[in-house]
């Protein structure tokens, strides 16, 4: 019998090509499996395809649940945003497919996996060592990189397959490159490889308008989170994908969302990209404000720098580490008491509040409020800054002894 390889497939034009490029080189049976976290408009028709091109079989998995409560919420309780912008919807979905591969792996009793990520960008090394840390024992073949990858464009990989007997409707016609699930959808390549060209708005959107195009009046949304997990969107109960769903309709009508990176891949070489999270920026904004209501400042000083560490964490791809393991429980713990309800308005590419409530709000109008109440004496301030510029005063009575001794 032939062994086994597992093929993550999209039935795009590389998944497509590195069928018969296996076969042909290394005699597998190939195994596809594609991942469905949220893209299920792109999966018609793959089933066909991965087949017609020589695959034994393919396996479609629906793991958009998983995806949203396992994945992305955690993300979203420790504001776990790369480098001030990138709300890593990408990131967060490699290592649940990671883990994926790995389960058909082993119920296939297949000795090694491929992938299709190129030998540049952040993927790679995000399904790597997602499968280093599941299954050790398993052979990686990573076809961009690989010796026997003899194709370097679309136009090489069309030929590819017509000369395997594949004539599918894939065009040489350059295009973003794209990836996409519930979460968001990334856009690369044409005029976003140069930093100094505005991106083409009309043609890349994808999820929803520009702030310009969205309508002239303001949407007003109510949302309810219990103990850090988003519950209900204007009153009705859903679950968390849902919630995401519904968030990004209404996101995307209104413009919110849309961001123009350079950031920092792992690999050391800048890139440039235009996301659209019209849901996630919401969901992220919502459990913020609510947030600030309910933690104390040292937790909320804290927790912020692990949220960073966490966006380094998810986008290093190192998710399946006891670092993330630790990270993550600390971010849980404060998640408590984070219950109430955030409503805000939505208007032309903002998230505008309208108030927050909750039953473990530490606002405290008797001591906020620029009347005195009970329990502030505005005199306990005078002794306080004393004690606290202390060393401050101490250092310029120094500097000015000093200064006179000269």
């Amino acid at each position: 019998m032939k062994e086994k390889v597992i093929l993550a497939y999209s039935g795009g034009l590389d998944t497509t090509a590195i069928i018969p490029w296996l076969k042909e080189n290394f005699d597998y049976e190939v195994v596809c499996v594609c991942i469905d976290c949220g893209q299920a408009e792109e999966l018609d028709g793959l089933e066909e395809r991965a087949k017609f091109c020589g695959a034994e079989k393919l396996y479609i998995l629906d793991v958009t649940d998983e995806f949203c409560d396992k994945y992305v919420v955690p993300c979203v309780q420790a504001h776990a945003i790369y480098e001030n912008k990138y709300l890593l919807g990408t990131s967060m979905a490699r290592p649940l497919i990671a883990k994926k591969l790995v389960e058909i792996a082993r119920k296939e009793g297949a000795t090694a996996i491929c992938h299709g990520a190129t030998g540049k960008g952040n993927d790679q090394i995000r399904f790597e060592l997602g499968i280093k840390a599941l299954a050790p024992d398993l052979k990686i073949i990573a076809a961009w990189r690989n010796d026997k990858w003899t194709m370097d464009s679309r136009e090489s990989e069309i030929e590819y397959c017509k000369q395997h007997g594949i004539d599918l409707p894939f065009s040489a016609d350059s295009s973003y490159s794209r990836d996409r699930n519930l979460w968001h959808i990334s856009h690369e390549g044409l005029e976003l490889e140069d930093p100094a060209n505005e991106p083409n708005y009309k043609h890349l959107l994808v999820l929803g308008v520009t702030p310009e195009e969205a309508p002239e009046e303001g949407e007003c949304v109510t949302m309810t989170f219990e103990k850090g997990v988003p519950m209900t969107v204007n009153g009705e109960k859903m679950k968390v994908s849902d919630i995401i769903r519904k968030l990004n309709e209404l996101g995307g009508k209104h413009g919110v969302g849309i961001v123009d990176i350079v950031e920092n891949r792992v690999v050391g070489m800048k890139s440039r990209g235009v996301y659209e999270t019209p849901g996630g920026t919401i969901l992220m904004e919502a459990h913020q404000q609510l947030e600030e209501l309910i933690l104390d400042r040292e937790t909320t000083t804290m927790k912020k720098d692990l949220g960073n560490k966490m966006a380094d964490i998810v986008y290093e791809g190192k998710w399946f580490t006891p670092l993330r393991e630790a990270v993550q429980a600390f971010i849980e713990s404060t998640q408590e008491y984070v219950t109430g309800e955030v409503k805000f308005k939505l208007y032309k590419g903002n998230i505008i509040k309208a108030g927050t409530t909750s039953p473990y709000s530490l606002y405290n109008e008797s001591i906020a409020s620029f009347t005195t109440g009970d329990l502030y004496d505005h005199h306990d301030a005078e002794g306080f800054i004393n004690l606290f510029g202390l060393s401050s005063k101490v250092r310029a009575m120094k500097m000015q002894e000093v200064n006179k001794n000269n």
